[in-house]
C-alpha cells in the first residue's frame, strides 16, 4: 500500500499552481529592488503575488508585509508588546506574550481587553474556531486561512499572521497584515523593502509561490472543496469513536475546521500511536509540527482542562481536498486493528 499523508496542519502538498510560479519566478534574474528593466520584472512577480494574497484574504496589497514565515510575522506584531494571550497559543506566539487569558474545555478563550491581547483564530490541535473580538491587536490567522471565509477588512483586528506552506505554498514565506494606519516597528534593518517594514531582499520565488496558492486556495474554498472534507472528518471520528468508546475528541463540541480531529486515547501515548502508524504507512502527528523532535503533552490540551496523561496519549489527523474516503477508511481500519492489539496487552 502507498502512504497516506493525514498531516495537512503541519504543512499541505505543493499545490501545482505554486510550483508553476515558482518555477516562472526562477527564471526571472532581476532583484526586485533594481530600476532597471530586469528588477521592474522581478517587482512585478512580487507586487503580483501581494495583490493575490490580499484578494484571497480580504486585504488591500498595501496591508500585505512579506515574512519568512508566520514565526518572523508574529516577532514583527509582537516582540516588545507586552500582549496577553492564552497557553492555546502558538509557540511562535506565545512565546513574545503573557499567557493568562482562560481557555474553556471546549477550547474557546475569554479576551477582557482585545487591544492588548492575541488569539488565534483557530486551534492547529484541535482546530477549535474562536469568535474574534472587535478591535483586538494581533491574530494569528495561519490554520484558518484557505480553509474557512476570512475577510480581514471587516475582522476588525489589527495585525494578522499567515504562512504559505498551510495552504500548499512553498515553505520558508508568510505574511504579516497590517490594518491601514497602523504602523510597526521594523526588527530586521538596513534597507527599506516591504515599505520600511522588513529590510532584506524579497523571497521572489516563494513570494510567487505564496500568491499561486493564496488564488487557487481561495477559489477551493468559493467551490465548496472542504465541505465534503468535514464529511470525511466526521465519517472517521464516528468509525472511531464506535470501536473506542473511551475515545474523547477534544473541541467536538465547539465550530471546528472541517478537516481537523484530535483524539484522546488515555493510557495509549500519542507518540507511540504516531509510530505505529507512520510504519502502517500512515502520516499523522500527536500536535503542532513545530513542536515535533520533542513530542510532550500538549499545552493547548492541558489548558482545556484535560491532565497530563491524557494529553500525551493525543494524536492529531488532519485532511484535505487530495485525500480519498478510501484512504480515510484505511487509517481507521489500520487505527482499530492497532487499537484492539494495545488494548490485548493491557488487559
Amino acid at each position: 500500500m502507498s502512504r497516506v499523508y493525514l498531516d495537512w496542519n503541519a504543512t499541505a502538498p505543493l499545490r501545482d499552481e505554486a510550483r508553476a510560479a515558482m518555477l516562472a519566478a526562477m527564471e526571472q534574474l532581476g532583484n526586485p529592488s533594481s530600476v532597471h528593466t530586469e528588477g521592474r520584472a522581478a517587482r512585478a512577480i512580487v507586487e503580483r503575488a501581494r495583490a493575490e494574497v490580499a484578494e484571497a484574504f480580504g486585504a488591500t496589497a498595501a496591508d500585505i508585509v512579506f515574512t519568512s514565515g508566520a514565526t518572523e510575522a508574529a516577532a514583527l506584531a509582537l516582540a516588545g508588546r507586552g500582549l496577553r494571550c492564552s497557553p492555546c497559543e502558538h509557540d511562535c506566539v506565545s512565546a513574545w506574550c503573557k499567557t493568562d487569558l482562560i481557555c474553556d474545555h471546549n477550547g474557546m478563550v475569554a479576551v477582557e481587553n482585545p487591544a492588548d491581547s492575541a488569539l488565534q483564530y483557530v486551534n492547529s490541535e484541535t482546530g477549535v474556531v474562536q469568535i474574534l473580538p472587535d478591535g483586538l491587536a494581533v491574530c494569528d490567522f495561519v490554520q484558518g486561512f484557505g480553509k474557512v471565509p476570512i475577510g480581514f477588512d471587516w475582522l476588525g483586528v489589527s495585525m494578522g499572521l499567515l504562512s504559505a506552506h498551510k495552504i500548499g505554498g512553498p515553505k520558508g514565506v508568510g505574511a504579516l497584515v497590517v490594518q491601514r494606519g497602523l504602523d510597526v516597528t521594523a526588527r530586521l534593518r538596513g534597507g527599506g523593502q516591504e515599505m520600511g517594514r522588513r529590510a532584506g531582499t524579497e523571497n521572489v520565488i516563494g513570494i510567487a509561490g505564496f500568491g499561486a496558492a493564496a488564488r487557487a486556495a481561495a477559489r477551493d474554498l468559493s467551490d465548496g472543496l472542504w465541505q465534503p472534507v468535514q464529511e470525511l472528518r466526521d465519517l472517521l471520528e464516528d468509525r472511531l469513536a464506535d470501536e473506542a468508546r473511551e475515545l474523547i475528541i477534544p473541541g467536538r463540541n465547539a465550530t471546528r475546521l472541517p478537516n481537523t480531529s484530535t483524539f484522546l486515547l488515555p493510557g495509549w501515548k500519542g507518540e507511540t500511536q504516531v509510530m505505529v502508524m507512520d510504519l502502517a504507512g500512515f502520516a499523522i502527528s500527536a500536535g503542532s509540527a513545530c513542536s515535533s523532535g520533542k513530542v510532550k503533552s500538549s499545552k493547548t490540551l492541558q489548558a482545556m482542562g484535560f491532565d497530563r496523561d491524557q494529553a500525551a496519549s493525543a494524536i492529531r489527523v488532519s485532511i484535505g481536498p487530495g485525500v480519498s474516503r478510501d484512504q480515510v477508511m484505511q487509517f481507521a481500519d489500520a487505527w482499530v486493528h492497532e487499537y484492539r492489539r494495545h488494548m490485548a496487552r493491557a488487559a
